[in-house]
């Protein structure tokens, strides 16, 4: 059997062929993937939400709505609890940009009177075993039964009351950052009793 010679048309057409085999695999793989992936970020929702907020009669996702950032960045999602027909808290799903590794998304439980709940960390691309320490309890929970407008809520290197994750006080500045956004956004929005 006689050996093809390498021509450039020949590279060409395996090289389309070996593109268009690639595009339609990627293209297959993404619409099996985007329900169930879907559903997966749904369901870490829902679980962050149920975390953060008092117990509820309402469904918060289905009375979910925007508020406007303070400072005029990206939109707020707001989640509210109500009991008995009056609100309980309301969950707000916060962000930060100043993260060591960029983006860091927080869903944060406050009460009517403005205190947290709880906080969840919902999206971080954090230093492992440094800043993705955000997670833990020892750090978040640090913020639990406390009201941004009234406690320092920065870390105790700038005068504040939380104490840092050691080696990655960015992380621990951001995590702040974020939390004192969803709170300064209620707040401005008129959401708060106060």
């Amino acid at each position: 059997m006689a050996k093809k010679e390498s021509t450039l048309v020949n590279m060409i057409v395996t090289l389309l062929a070996i593109a268009a085999i690639s595009s339609a695999s990627l293209g297959f793989m993404y619409q099996l993937t985007k329900e169930p992936k879907a559903a997966a970020e749904l369901a870490k929702q829902n679980f962050a939400i149920k975390a953060v907020l008092p117990e509820c009669e309402n469904d918060p996702l289905a009375d979910a709505y925007e508020i406007d950032s303070f400072d005029g960045g990206e939109k707020l999602v707001c989640y509210p609890a109500v009991k008995n027909g009056e609100p309980t808290g309301v969950a707000v799903k916060t962000w930060t940009k100043n993260g060591y590794s960029g983006l860091i998304r927080l869903m944060v439980g406050f009460n009517q009177a403005g205190n947290i709940i709880n906080v969840t960390v919902l999206e971080q691309k954090e230093t492992p075993g440094l800043g993705t320490k955000m997670t833990t309890p020892k750090f978040k929970d640090q913020y639990n039964d406390r009201n941004p407008g009234q406690d320092n809520l920065s870390v105790r290197k700038e005068g504040g009351e939380i104490n840092a994750i050691s080696g990655a006080t960015i992380s621990s500045r951001a995590f702040s950052e974020a939390v004192m956004r969803a709170y300064q956004s209620l707040e401005k929005a008129g959401k708060l009793n106060k």
